[in-house]
């Protein structure tokens, strides 16, 4: 309870303009408040955060993006509404996971891009230094939603169970700076090799399967990344078209009391007179809008 909770400037986004009748509003569970029944989006959320869930038998596995990457990506198909997937890769070019990692090929990324379905590797980013007396094997970023404490426990099982020889110590030296698992070894030890094995036998490589099960027009289906696209920018335009005639009726609502305002001032005495002579308030409304032409609004 003394926690406060708030939402990022990027967030915000999200919701910019909900307040302009941008987007279809229902009731809730039971019918006391109105919610929306999807946000206006600002930007493409479901690229650039990704989801992931399983639901009355759909599953969905979809990785987060780059932000720049995907909303260049939306410019050009907005561009070129009828470029091709190699274009779009021009600057969507692949996952942009936040835990880091290196993705082994291309041909999976396309193949996830164009069906839906595809599968990548991700590995983790090692470099091999030496220090003074000592070579190590330093682990700099891991693959997505892989556990830190998990993986750096299998390793030191490798070094305890002596599968490989080699490793003496393996520490994890993650700071406010960021990640970091050191692996010390021997003076002669292979270090390419053991990393290929770790790569094999720990969490330090594994695969990433692609299932971009989406609800597009309330229906579940497999979708490639320009059916993503096309969409986002086709609920752009409702939404940007639904908030300019919102503003719009707001402006004509003004303008119209404006010129009845400009109008009364001009015939001043005259109006004065007439909701003096008036018996209430009612009547006074009645009878500006039959003596002088006013609308209702204005009088």
């Amino acid at each position: 309870r003394y926690t406060e909770a708030r939402l990022s400037p990027i967030a915000m986004e999200m919701l910019r303009d909900i307040d302009k009748n941008t987007v279809e509003m229902a009731y809730n569970f039971d019918d006391s408040l109105l919610e929306p029944t999807v946000l206006p989006a600002r930007f493409p959320n479901l690229l650039v955060n990704g989801a992931k869930g399983i639901a009355a038998g759909f599953a969905t596995e979809i990785p987060p993006h780059n932000l720049g990457e995907v909303i260049d990506g939306v410019i050009t198909r907005i561009k070129s509404p009828n470029c091709h997937l190699e274009t779009i890769l021009n600057n969507i070019p692949g996952p942009d996971f936040p835990t880091g990692g290196i993705i082994m090929g291309k041909q999976g990324i396309i193949d996830a891009y164009k069906t839906g379905k595809g599968k990548i590797m991700i590995r983790s980013k090692c470099d091999v230094v030496k220090n003074e007396n000592q070579r190590q094997i330093v682990i700099s970023e891991i693959p997505y939603e892989v556990i830190k404490i998990q993986l750096v426990k299998r390793i030191d099982e490798v070094r305890f169970n002596k599968e490989i020889w080699g490793i003496e110590e393996v520490r994890d030296e993650t700071d406010r700076n960021g990640l970091r698992i050191v692996i010390d070894i021997t003076e002669e030890a292979n270090a390419e090799l053991i990393l290929n094995y770790l790569y094999k036998n720990t969490d330090l490589q594994v695969s990433y399967n692609f299932n971009v099960v989406t609800i597009d027009n309330r229906t579940p289906r497999l979708t490639g990344i320009l059916d993503i696209l096309d969409s986002y920018i086709e609920h752009q335009k409702d939404v940007v078209l639904r908030r300019s005639k919102y503003d719009y009726a707001k402006c004509a609502d003004r303008l119209h009391v404006d010129e009845g305002l400009i109008k009364a001032i001009s015939i001043l005495d005259d109006v004065i007179a007439t909701i003096r002579a008036s018996k209430n308030k009612a009547d006074s409304k009645i009878n500006l809008i039959n003596k002088f032409g006013f609308s209702e609004r204005q009088a």
